[in-house]
């Protein structure tokens, strides 16, 4: 067990926030239409710190995602900012926006998930502020102290902040999503300003398209890794994963082989994944891909390898070769 601190000036000691006077910014995360989960993982979170919850919504038309959010359990107020700086949802300009709400309202923390989105914005708004950031939590012992993996999830870190204000992304997987409704959250206009930025410019994005659910927040998760030996070998997993009503992911060899795009990867340097089930096929076990799904409930690995280190996370184990297990386990459902 790790303690890491940060030394601070007097007065900072003197006035950072403590668990009677905390109050929560949530950035929340979304497409301008519905609410991605991980804000909602975020403020069960929030809940725990203790205090009023606000939650900052910025986009072009996000009207009715801040309808969402304010009825959501624990949700105090709701911060919306509509413009055309938001395209995008550049880091640029939404920290610019985050630091504005920040100087102006004054919140001892700042959340949001640990997403892509999360993990290029707040390390920003902490360099901003000048603190330091507080990544990948997985627990909350109080106001200012914190649990987060280290060393690839193999240690177990507590870390007391003694920073003015908190800035922490919160890993999805470890909180229960806030799912509840019933709350009557206040919706106000986020502080205005100038926040377009002269080094980025939002031009377009491409949107991939599937069936199959989210990767992030799939019950089921069907990977692949380097014992798939090829691209199109993947189409077996995508003829099991149909069957289960699963996402599929991959390990980072298979990604590094050009198997599959980088967007399926599970890992440190991936997705973050905790489903019901996750099957792993032809996954020797690395620890950089381990630290990214052994929090899944039920873990299934099949691999002709006895001596694979993903058979020590494993609950079930098939030592088979795959081409053979799969077709058959997929004919069987």
């Amino acid at each position: 067990m790790f303690k890491c601190t940060r030394r601070l000036s007097q007065l900072a000691q003197i006035t950072g926030p403590g668990r009677n006077n905390a109050s929560t910014l949530v950035v929340a995360e979304h497409n301008n239409e519905a609410l991605a989960p991980v804000t909602q993982n975020a403020l069960a979170a929030a809940s725990q710190l203790g205090g009023e919850v606000s939650v900052l919504v910025a986009g072009t038309k996000c009207g009715s995602v801040a309808e969402k959010v304010s009825k959501l359990k624990g949700v105090t107020r709701v911060l919306v900012a509509e413009g055309d700086a938001f395209k995008g949802f550049l880091p640029e300009s939404m920290t610019s926006l985050v630091v504005k709400v920040q100087n102006d309202l004054k919140f001892s923390h700042i959340l949001a998930g640990a997403s892509a989105q999360g993990k290029a914005l707040l390390p920003r708004v902490a360099a901003k502020l000048d603190v330091s950031p507080v990544s990948d939590v997985t627990g909350i012992k109080d106001a200012d102290t914190f649990v987060r993996t280290i060393y690839a999830g193999n240690a177990i870190m507590t870390l007391k902040s003694k920073d003015a204000v908190k800035v922490v992304t919160i890993r999805p997987t470890s909180f229960a999503p806030v799912t509840e409704e019933g709350g009557s959250g206040k919706i106000d206009q986020a502080p205005s300003g100038s926040f377009n930025s002269a080094s980025s410019e939002f031009v377009g994005q491409e949107l991939a398209k599937s069936d199959r659910p989210a990767l992030a927040g799939a019950k089921v998760v069907v990977s692949g890794g380097r014992g798939m030996k090829s691209g199109e070998n993947f189409k077996i997993l995508y003829a099991l994963a149909d069957k289960l009503n699963a996402a599929v992911g991959a390990s980072r060899a298979a990604v590094d082989a050009g198997f599959v795009s980088n967007d399926l990867q599970v890992g440190q340097t991936g997705k973050i994944v905790a489903p019901e089930l996750y099957i792993a096929v032809g996954i020797s076990g690395a620890i950089q891909h381990l630290a990214g799904m052994k929090d899944s409930k039920t873990i299934v690995a099949i691999n002709k390898d006895p001596e694979a280190p993903i058979f020590q996370v494993s609950d079930y184990g098939l030592v088979q070769d795959l081409f053979k297990a799969v077709p058959e386990l997929t004919e069987k459902l």
